[in-house]
């Protein structure tokens, strides 16, 4: 599990490791801020579009491969991300850094799928949420602390070590999915597997709800370097430790997932979690409109940050509870919902004054508010069975 948790926190690690540094970025190569923004929507569009490759191969290879695979090509594409030189080249480059990883956290997911089901298969999803979490409370803060010794193409070195090490690690990952249960018949059963995913409005839901959930962190991991340190003054080490706090909110709700989803149920988590999520939006445009300081900021903003700690986990878990015959492409399109919606949405915020906390705000509060739409009307009948599956 710490192997998989490390491997699904591609994603927050090649956001999050760098955010200090995107306004000496921006300065750097004097690019304007939409610019500098797009080197993080196209690593999401990449981890998304890449995870429609690494599930359904992984469907019928099995899933050490792809993830040796994976992983070795996004330590080379962090080498050369740490060698570009435009901001043009740098977004090109992190797509296929995105595409790369991809595999680590389809998989991830689909490994869990293959082993659990039921209340089990939303506690070890919780689990994962929590050490991803970890990845934004540790992250931020390495980098914030990385730039007091070098500068942004440093971090990419980082990155590109880091890549290499997992790729020594999963060398030792089990295979979990037998040749006995690989989906044969190549593009033509996958196509079927997705046709018959995305026509259960459960799976629908879910995905939908997921995907705006996570829009809004997004949005909040793409503009707040801006918005705290530009528009309130804070020092990229104090950014950096706000960050880490919020980060601590995301492995604090995904544990509390772990200990009530018995008792409650995914469904009923994920609402609640969505509805926090709206409420500290509101907080946020109120903040914005009434001119409130750190004090206010701060505290609201956490909110919707560590209720994600709900979302994610238990939305993964209901999306993926019948999909135990093509758990690759299920996580698949789980992936590509929740990381296409937040790279289509969050590039929004970028559209107002540099800085600025209203257009972020208004982001946040919205992708919450339609995720919420989406979490209501995941049918109530969609709830997670209790058991392991039998090896």
């Amino acid at each position: 599990m710490v192997l998989l948790g490390a491997l699904s926190a591609f994603g927050p690690l090649s956001m999050d490791l760098y955010l200090p540094a995107l306004p000496s970025l921006e300065a750097e190569f004097g690019a304007g801020q939409g610019a500098v923004q797009l080197t993080l929507t196209s690593v999401a569009v990449g981890l998304a579009v890449g995870q429609l490759v690494a599930g359904p191969l992984s469907d019928r290879f099995g899933r050490k491969v792809p993830v040796l695979v994976g992983v070795g090509a996004y330590a080379l594409a962090s080498v050369l991300c740490a060698l570009a030189p435009s901001v043009w080249l740098l977004v090109g480059i992190r797509l296929l850094q995105g595409l790369a990883g991809a595999a680590g956290i389809v998989l991830a997911r689909a490994v869990v799928r293959d082993r659990t089901e039921g209340t089990e298969a939303a506690r070890a999803f919780a689990l994962l949420a929590s050490i991803g979490g970890a990845a934004p409370v540790l992250a931020p803060v390495l980098g914030g602390q990385l730039l007091r010794v070098t500068d942004w193409r440093g971090v990419f070195g980082v990155l590109a070590l880091i890549g290499l090490v997992l790729l020594v690690a999963a060398r030792w990952l089990p295979e979990t999915l037998p040749a006995e249960r690989r989906v044969r018949g190549g593009a033509r059963a996958t196509v079927r597997a997705t046709r018959e995913l995305v026509g259960r409005r459960a799976f629908r839901t879910a995905v939908l709800a997921q995907g705006l959930g996570f829009a809004a962190l997004f949005t909040y991991i793409s503009t707040s370097s801006f918005v705290l340190q530009t528009g309130y003054g804070l020092t990229p080490v104090q950014f950096s430790l706000v960050f880490a706090v919020n980060g601590a909110g995301i492995v604090a709700a995904g544990q509390l997932s772990r200990v009530l989803v018995a008792r409650l149920g995914p469904r009923t988590l994920l609402v609640g979690g969505l509805a926090a999520q709206v409420a500290g939006g509101v907080g946020l445009v109120v903040t914005a409109l009434a001119d409130g300081g750190l004090p206010v900021l701060l505290p609201v903003l956490f909110v919707v940050v560590a209720a994600t700690g709900l979302v994610l986990p238990n939305a993964t878990a209901l999306a993926m509870a019948d999909a135990a015959r093509a758990a690759g492409t299920a996580s698949a399109l789980v992936g590509v919902g929740q990381f296409a919606v937040a790279g289509a949405i969050a590039p929004l915020a970028g559209l107002g004054t540099a800085g600025a906390l209203l257009p972020m705000a208004v982001v946040m509060a919205g992708a919450s508010a339609l995720g919420l739409v989406a979490g209501l009307r995941v049918p109530r009948a969609a709830r997670t069975p209790p058991g392991p599956v039998p090896d």
